[in-house]
């Protein structure tokens, strides 16, 4: 097995946790604030094929920074439209924090377990491709939450930063999505992107392994 397709099996478990959990983090306060769009579409599931993008996950491995099927949520039901769709943009990115905060416990946890069976020579096989797959999990959903925070739609940090602003500013903001997502990719190709996402995703990864 050569060692980038080891390195492709060990990254897409925690890959796939992660879009979905993300996904189903929006949709799932989405629809405790009232809005039933996502359950009505089948979206309040832990099943990674009801969200992934073929294209988004691609461009992950590619350009290290992907995305996942949009949930769709209708802000007329909530009883504050603003506000609602303040904390289902806060649920994506705070759920992939979340992944990263547990990941990063799980390995505190798991080496000196890993140690351990090491000296007395067993199972290297299972503890050595979990303790990697952790520490994917760790970077990948720091990337994703920090990536989702960028103040521009359609990300996650497009829709809170729209949340503060007076309603004419906010709807302005919001048609541009599409010419967002074009900027976002033009930053991700030409590498302005990662200069600016990939310190600090690395400063917080140090912090949470420290």
């Amino acid at each position: 097995m050569s060692t980038t397709i080891a390195q492709l099996i060990l990254m897409a478990p925690p890959l796939l946790l992660a879009l979905t959990f993300h996904e189903f983090s929006h949709g799932y306060i989405a629809w405790r604030l009232g809005d039933p769009t996502a359950s009505r579409q089948g979206r309040l599931s832990m099943n990674p094929l009801r969200h992934l993008d073929p294209i988004g996950t691609l461009a992950f491995f590619l350009i290290k920074f992907g995305w996942a099927k949009p949930v769709p949520v209708n802000p007329s039901y909530f009883r504050d439209p603003k506000q609602g769709m303040l904390w289902v943009a806060l649920a994506g990115p705070m759920s992939n924090l979340l992944l990263a905060v547990l990941s990063a416990l799980a390995i505190k946890l798991l080496v000196p377990l890993a140690i351990s069976l090491h000296e007395w020579g067993l199972a290297d096989a299972v503890t050595l491709p979990l303790l990697t797959m952790l520490v994917n999990s760790v970077w990948i959903n720091l990337v994703l939450c920090i990536f989702n925070l960028i103040p521009v739609p359609p990300l996650d940090g497009g829709r809170i930063a729209a949340c503060f602003l007076p309603d004419r500013l906010s709807y302005s903001l919001q048609r541009y999505e599409k010419l967002g997502l074009v900027f976002i990719l033009a930053l991700s190709l030409t590498g302005v992107l990662g200069n600016i996402i990939v310190p600090l995703v690395r400063a917080a990864n140090n912090l949470l392994l420290a």
